[in-house]
């Protein structure tokens, strides 16, 4: 007989206290759009959903938020879909609509001062971004009008941000802003990630595998410096799972953003070669992503390496988007977007349409893989080749501005050559890059370039 006082409580977590990020059972709403986006027949589970989500954030909640996970990974595709979305490499590949020609080479000297210029015109485009990451679309308008700087072409700087300027903003403006001789790029997360690919590909090599991402991210990455789906993804390494499982236990942010920002330095060492670089931003993705997330990043990664020798911003995104499945969402997107620009459709009323499409207001809109490259390939192809022009428009926008930011920055870069960037952008940076990795923490931004470039020049790592 078991009296009291030999009874054991077992101990369970308390899901209140738990990141909303870890924590499946408090995104259930966003478990179901994704699942309803992704084509997958939801709508007999919708009222289960509703039910769950209104439930206090208890132990009762958590049981039932696996099963309706069970319940979505098994339900079966609408028939009427009408994309084409495989997680496979091999079955990517054979959806893909090829780019036909071929793109040169530039010489080392060139080759290194693009490298250059990518990292630097990432890193510039990400810190345009930063301060108002967060921000509503209409608020941001109001700080770039009153500051003199919409369209937006430079750094929201923290010396302009005065009380006339800030009056009636509930966004902390003047506290995320940074001043103009701040001298260094802070730490961000989507800076983090281009050390981790060079981290990566140095001990590694370019034939790398999703494992060995993992162990790289568990070795240099800290799991406070991760978010969405990247979190999610960390907690399933530390629970056991391992990609690709690790991409889809209980992870409704599986197409989001994060991966689409972690794949530039894999388009850097595969220059002119778009295939090369998506092959490697696969690998990569797939640890965190499925479907439109994976095809996010490859896309990114290919138009970055395609970008070294394209001779136009449109060049570019479409050998990017040649190399991603053509039924898929992205791909659609991507490719309405350029139907529109080479037609003429006025610029404004170009992103008004993707805004009105796109709730801002709804964080699954604001920080999912299409919505943001539709604000990144439009900001390329409008922005006509001005770097400023094209990373100002992808910040003044609104939604994820510090990674369409640098996403742009980082195509334009290519394209440029450090020697083709303003030098009132890049002389902010001071050659100086700070990160929170194992190991790393401050780096000169030029050594970090020439790295990358020998990376690139390996032809003895395989892809």
């Amino acid at each position: 007989m078991i009296t009291e006082k030999n009874s054991v409580r077992l101990p369970e977590p308390d899901i209140s206290k738990q990141d909303g990020t870890e924590c499946y059972a408090k995104s259930l709403h966003v478990e179901y759009q994704q699942s309803y986006e992704e084509g997958k027949d939801v709508e007999p589970l919708r009222r289960l959903f509703e039910a769950a989500e209104a439930l206090p954030n208890d132990r009762i909640k958590g049981k039932l938020a696996d099963v309706l996970f069970e319940a979505v990974m098994t339900a079966p595709q609408r028939k009427d879909y009408p994309y084409v979305e495989p997680n496979d490499p091999d079955e990517i590949r054979a959806e893909r609509e090829a780019y036909p020609v071929s793109l040169p080479l530039p010489d080392d000297e060139t080759l290194l001062d693009r490298i250059t210029g990518a990292w630097y015109g990432r890193i510039c485009g990400c810190l345009l971004g930063k301060p108002v990451e967060g921000i509503s679309s209409g608020e941001l308008k109001t700080v770039l009008v009153r500051t003199g700087n919409w369209p937006m072409t430079r750094y929201i700087d923290r010396e302009e941000i005065t009380p006339e300027v800030s009056g009636g903003i509930d966004f902390p403006i003047g506290e995320r802003a940074y001043p103009r001789d701040f001298g260094r790029m802070p730490v961000d997360d989507d800076t983090n990630y281009m050390l981790i690919a060079l981290d990566l590909l140095e001990h590694c090599g370019k034939s790398f595998s999703p494992d060995d991402v993992m162990r790289t991210w568990l070795s240099r990455l800290v799991k406070g410096d991760t978010f969405t789906a990247e979190r999610v993804a960390y907690r399933n390494f530390l629970a056991g799972y391992r990609p690709t499982d690790s991409a889809i236990r209980e992870n409704p942010f599986r197409e989001w953003i994060g991966a689409q920002i972690r794949g530039d330095v894999f388009g850097y060492v595969c220059p002119c070669d778009p295939e090369a670089a998506a092959g490697l931003a696969y690998r990569d993705a797939c640890i965190s992503h499925v479907k439109n997330g994976i095809y996010g990043e490859m896309w990114a990664s290919a138009m970055i390496a395609a970008a070294f020798g394209a001779k136009t911003p449109e060049e570019a995104v479409l050998r990017g988007l040649a190399e991603i499945p053509r039924k898929s969402r992205l791909h659609e997107a991507i490719s309405e977007i350029v139907r529109k620009h080479r037609a003429g459709v006025p610029e404004q009323e170009c992103f008004d349409d993707i805004t009105g499409r796109w709730d801002e207001r709804e964080i699954h809109a604001k920080v999912h893989t299409i919505s943001n490259a539709e604000i990144v390939a439009a900001s390329l192809l409008y922005g006509e080749g001005d770097y400023a022009r094209s990373v100002g428009r992808a910040v003044m926008t609104g939604f994820d501005t510090d990674c369409n930011g640098a996403t742009v920055g980082s195509v334009m870069g290519a394209m440029k050559g450090l020697s083709g960037l303003p030098e009132t952008f890049t002389e902010r940076i001071c050659d100086t890059l700070d990160s929170t990795l194992l190991g790393r923490g401050t780096v000169s931004v030029k050594e970090m370039a020439r790295r990358t470039f020998a990376v690139a020049k390996d032809g003895s790592a395989s892809v």
